[in-house]
């Protein structure tokens, strides 16, 4: 057991499946103690109609006069970048006017799925935590996998920052479609599941005696410091729903493998790969929420573009250039297209796939060119969002929707009963 005076003098860290867990710096007691100083299933079934969510995003934004319509409701007119849409528009809603209201440029994409500025979290309830870990959250438990983040380490801002979890931390991105494989389809070692097995338990006794020792020092600390406590015992428990998970399916057959693994190539050619394993990963229910961002590594070279992703956003209306991007947008719209049509060919039950996953497309950038994050380019499809429409909002004064609105009716759909997230004020109707 760790004394009351030790934990006063230094922080305790807990390494453990959610990163680490550091008892907060408490004023109120520094001064007196120191002087003022479910198995998934090998067979079809499991987690059938079980609501789904896969978050699609770039970094850099897509051309809003080739992205958006004129004409609102069903009527609406296609243009070159929801062309590649054609054969799934009745199963996707396009929305414009949504965004967080924010600034910041390149700085403030990773607000994507929270509408929170990281550097601005610190005194929320929830952080900046993402739509996606919000609803892995209160759903994760119930897959092998509470969510897949996929992305690269590469990019203008260092990595894949699609994904953030309450604390404020970064989920750190599945890389390829190689280790995306692995994680599904390829099962540990005995020698490494026993060993897992002994880390499961040496992290739960700690989990017990880190507990126990604050809550003993919630009795005398004050209000302020009581607040911080309550923040250190919430990312107790969540490390305790994760650590009940791994527990839950170290001994669990992972999934058969569809085909070989594939390797890693690079992000364009990879891309379909990444799709389809994301699509797998859902059949299968190893887990029911997953991210993709196409970052930094998606190099225009790869479709015959020599030219760098972010130069090209910064296009100052040249012509030439545009069309460059719109090449590369389509591409990438043709793939999610590709991906909501896989998911619409698999059966979920007395349903499609696509019928059971609301799948959103889109950026936390408006206007690459511009830096502008407001107005940004988004795609609702499957999960209940499929009314073939194209939505258009308010985007300032009294009227306006916050993004965040749209997140808190996906995670009601979700089954989970919260009226309010991230910037929100109200469900989206």
């Amino acid at each position: 057991m760790f004394h009351s005076n030790k934990l006063n003098r230094r922080r305790f860290v807990l390494r453990s499946v959610a990163g680490s867990l550091a008892l907060p710096l408490l004023p109120s007691l520094m001064s007196s103690s120191i002087g003022n100083d479910s198995a998934v299933l090998e067979t079809r079934g499991a987690g059938v109609g079980a609501r789904r969510f896969v978050a699609v995003g770039n970094l850099l934004g897509f051309q809003q006069k080739h992205f958006f319509p004129k004409t609102p409701g069903k009527t609406y007119e296609s243009t070159p970048l929801l062309e590649p849409l054609a054969a799934n528009r009745d199963q996707i809603t396009v929305y414009r006017g949504l965004d967080h209201g924010l600034r910041g440029g390149h700085f403030a994409v990773h607000t994507f799925l929270s509408g929170v500025l990281h550097h601005e979290s610190k005194n929320r309830r929830d952080g900046n935590v993402t739509i996606d870990q919000f609803i892995a959250d209160e759903v994760g438990i119930q897959t092998r996998f509470p969510s897949l983040t996929v992305g690269s380490e590469g990019g203008i801002h260092g990595g894949c920052q699609m994904s953030w979890t309450k604390s404020g931390v970064r989920v750190p991105p599945i890389t390829g479609p190689a280790e995306l494989f692995t994680k599904l389809f390829v099962s540990e070692s005995p020698q490494r599941l026993a060993q897992q097995v002994k880390e499961n338990t040496l992290q739960a006794s700690i989990l017990d005696a880190v507990q126990e020792e604050a809550g003993s020092l919630s009795r005398r600390v004050n209000h302020e410091d009581k607040r911080k406590l309550d923040e250190y015992f919430s990312s107790i428990r969540d490390v305790e729903k994760r650590l009940q998970g791994r527990r839950r399916w170290a001994d669990q057959p992972k999934p058969q493998a569809p085909f070989e693994k594939p390797a890693d190539t690079n992000t364009v050619d990879d891309l379909p790969m990444l799709y389809e394993l994301i699509a797998l990963a859902l059949q299968t229910d190893s887990t029911r929420v997953a991210t993709l961002e196409i970052g930094g590594s998606f190099l225009p070279q790869h479709l015959g573009i020599d030219k760098s992703y972010h130069s090209l956003s910064h296009h100052g209306n040249d012509e030439d250039v545009v069309a460059d991007l719109v090449t590369l947008e389509t591409y990438q719209l043709e793939q999610y297209s590709k991906f909501l049509t896989r998911l619409a060919g698999i059966q979920d039950g007395q349903q499609s796939l696509l019928d059971s996953t609301a799948v959103l497309f889109g950026s936390g950038m408006g206007n690459g060119s511009s830096h502008t994050n407001s107005d940004l380019p988004i795609i609702l499809a499957g999960g209940g969002y499929g009314s073939g429409q194209f939505k258009k909002v308010a985007s300032d004064g009294v009227g306006k929707v916050p993004l965040c609105n749209l997140y808190v009716d996906i995670a009601q759909r979700m089954g989970i009963e919260r009226d309010a997230f991230g910037t929100s004020t109200g469900s989206f109707s």
